[in-house]
């Protein structure tokens, strides 16, 4: 079932989501080569906790860290772990923050150090398709447009869109219905409507777009060990559109 926020509701998903912008922020000045993700974890722990709120993922549904770590050929739901991050790789971290009961959720994609002028078209084309999602959010369009927005341009671009995993709606539970896949056909799905509050989050891939997940029932990968992007807001519809939470 759809849920349409009020005023109230929408204020403290903007504080959530400015908490999740703060850790991204964090993040974006002490990620370097030689640095464990077990370090940004806490870091990013430490900030969400200061700012009078909780980590969304820790202990969801028995998730260790307060972030989700995805190196590489990783799609999502990583674990932070003291192994060194080395030049070349790029790594998405997943932040969320719950306030007042209220969640916000975005994740990023980093580069460590100097990477493959392949690597960075990758992460364009991959931030592009977030973008082209979010501008298919506005009322009265519907949940397909936003994946077929993302699907049919970073097909074109000749990269793979991940199917197993969605977006979301976002409230006072993480994952809210609708969920929001980044593949699809326009005029589709649910009507967006204004209140609504949704996080778009598409993973794009170098290759083939399949996963599989590792004995540790978390941690999910490509079939083929391709590279995978990720990039993620948290965005309220408006009657004129959207605005995005998780941005500063």
């Amino acid at each position: 079932m759809t849920t349409i926020r009020s005023t109230k509701e929408l204020a403290l998903m903007r504080e959530a989501g400015k908490i999740v912008a703060e850790c991204h922020a964090l993040l974006a000045e002490n990620i370097r080569p030689g640095v464990q993700t077990k370090q940004l974890d806490r870091l990013v722990e430490d900030w969400i906790l200061k700012r009078g709120a909780k980590p969304s993922f820790k202990g969801h549904h028995g998730f260790p860290g307060s972030i989700c770590v995805a190196i590489n050929d990783v799609i999502c739901h990583g674990f932070p772990t003291e192994v060194p991050l080395e030049e070349g790789d790029i790594v998405t971290l997943d932040v969320g923050a719950q306030y007042q009961g209220y969640h916000g959720d975005s994740g990023w994609t980093y580069t460590i150090g100097e990477v493959a002028p392949e690597v960075d078209r990758l992460l364009k084309v991959g931030l592009e398709s977030l973008h082209r999602g979010i501008e298919q959010i506005r009322p009265e369009n519907r949940i397909g447009d936003i994946g077929w927005a993302i699907q049919s341009y970073a097909e074109a671009e000749g990269y793979g869109v991940v199917r197993e995993f969605t977006g979301h709606a976002v409230g006072q539970n993480l994952w809210e219905e609708p969920p929001i896949p980044h593949f699809g056909l326009p005029h589709t799905g649910p009507k967006i409507q204004a209140g609504m509050v949704l996080a778009v989050e598409p993973m794009i891939t170098a290759g083939n777009w399949r996963a599989r997940v590792d004995a540790d029932g978390w941690t999910a990968r490509t079939v083929d060990g391709s590279l995978c992007v990720q990039y993620e807001h948290t965005i309220a519809v408006t009657e004129e559109g959207y605005e995005i939470l998780t941005k500063l």
